[in-house]
């Protein structure tokens, strides 16, 4: 692995300093003639590999400096981004911000942009990423292990590094360090019936085991292979903790203030008014979105200081999002969550304990395709994918075919028959780095699959 490298002092990725990007916001907004100029910097290096048929098919490196510029008249405001910071294409981009705006439609939520902030310390750190070479190896100890299996992997691997920053005519100004490193393997065997996944998440390369990836993607092809049907219906699920992060996550991007105030949300109280101090989950449940777990995750996107904001809390409902209009109309404090990080806390058993414990159920690996029915239960639904296995007895016993599930992760949290040690996995669809996702395996009773898949 090669060494890190810094993120400040002159790092050869190009990315700039917080010096460097608060140079750069003054000379955009010196250029500014609207009544409100907001700018948006995002300095970022990106690294991927893809991998397909055992083998690298394609890899590359991008470093890239963006700068957004918002005008504001009134309540008319347009947004214009460039990558250009010379001081001619500066100027530019506010220009054309500015005639945007003119002719934009009146916004009756407009909320004036904040003035200078208070943020905690943080102290730089450096992220390690990866070189070509480094990620090639990675390659290889998950193609070594299919081949020698008579498999075949593919993959992708993608880490970022940089730095954002926000500022305004008011004064404001903010700047944090980003980061995030993804890899995710699948593997299938060369009937095609077998397919198996693993996957890594980090704030930096160093937190990614490769080998452990490629083992546990290997394996499960293995033994997914000639999988049998099984009648759709309500199961007990033992679910991995990518399936955990695949769907519980949802519930607080569902969790908006205004939303349940309006009477359309799972969060409605009946008779008007939100559910807030009210018992929606199991008592075990609390859910936490943390700023420290996550590299950029400590500043909104108006510039606010992200802050701990705890959902559920021994299942009881405490917060819900309010955004500052709603928050202002409401005479709430609006709140300032980090969605990079999403915590679900776990409890002392395993995913050993709970298949041991079951005796007739389905063990998921993860869900994909995952798409909204009703935002007022938070339905969604959605496929198993690359490992779904039938319990019997307190074993795994066949492979089986996929299923489409109907289910809401709310529900399934009222369901919850016991809970695993949290870890952090990779949980986006895209298998991008995504944020600091940290989910237990859970087992639940009265799982909702509504119909069998043939794909694997």
């Amino acid at each position: 692995m090669s060494q890190p490298k810094s993120l400040f002092g002159g790092n050869p990725a190009g990315i700039l300093t917080r010096s460097e990007a608060e140079s750069l916001a003054k000379r955009a907004l010196s250029f500014a003639k609207a009544d409100e100029t907001a700018i948006n910097i995002g300095s970022n290096a990106r690294a991927n590999t893809r991998f397909a048929v055992n083998q690298v098919s394609t890899a590359g490196n991008d470093t890239d400096t963006t700068i957004t510029v918002r005008s504001t008249f009134g309540k008319r405001s347009a947004s214009v981004t460039t990558n250009k910071s010379d001081d001619a294409s500066l100027a530019a981009a506010v220009n054309e911000a500015e005639e945007l705006a003119r002719l934009s439609e009146e916004n009756p939520e407009y909320m004036s942009d904040l003035g200078p902030q208070t943020y905690p310390p943080v102290t730089p750190q450096t992220i390690s990423f990866p070189t070509a070479e480094d990620r090639a190896h990675a390659v290889k100890a998950v193609t070594d292990r299919a081949r020698a299996a008579g498999f075949i992997a593919t993959g992708y691997i993608e880490s970022r590094v940089g730095t954002r920053a926000l500022a305004n005519s008011h004064g404001l100004f903010a700047f944090e360090q980003t980061g995030g490193t993804s890899m995710t393997a699948t593997v299938r065997t060369p009937d095609g019936t077998g397919s198996g996944w693993g996957g890594a998440n980090a704030n930096d390369w160093s937190g990614i085991d490769a080998d452990a990836v490629g083992a546990t993607a290997t394996e499960k092809a293995g033994k997914s292979r000639n999988p049998v049907a099984v009648e759709p219906g309500r199961y007990t699920v033992v679910l991995e903790p990518t399936a955990v992060g695949n769907l519980i996550p949802i519930i607080a991007f569902s969790a908006q203030a205004r939303a349940a105030d309006e009477g359309r949300s799972f969060f409605s109280k009946e008779g008007g008014g939100n559910k807030i101090g009210m018992k929606v989950a199991d008592e075990r449940v609390t859910l936490v979105s943390d700023p420290a777990d996550n590299i950029g995750s400590s500043i909104t996107g108006d510039g606010r200081p992200a802050e701990k904001i705890v959902f559920i809390e021994n299942g009881v409902l405490k917060n819900l999002n309010y955004d500052r209009y709603w928050a202002q109309k409401q005479g709430k404090q609006p709140t300032a969550a980090a969605f990079g990080s999403m915590r679900l806390m776990g409890g002392d058993s395993s995913l050993a304990k709970m298949i041991a414990s079951t005796e007739r159920g389905i063990l998921v690996t993860r869900f994909w395709y995952i798409r909204p029915v009703d935002q007022r239960t938070i339905l969604f639904t959605g496929l198993t994918r690359d490992g779904t296995f039938l319990i019997e007895n307190g074993k795994v016993t066949h492979a089986i075919k996929n299923f489409r599930y109907n289910e809401s992760p709310i529900f399934m949290l009222n369901n919850v028959e016991a809970f695993g040690t949290p870890v952090r996995v990779s949980a986006s669809e895209d298998s991008s780095p995504g944020g600091a996702i940290i989910m237990p395996p859970l087992k639940i009773h009265d799982f909702n699959f509504t119909s069998l898949s043939d794909a694997v």
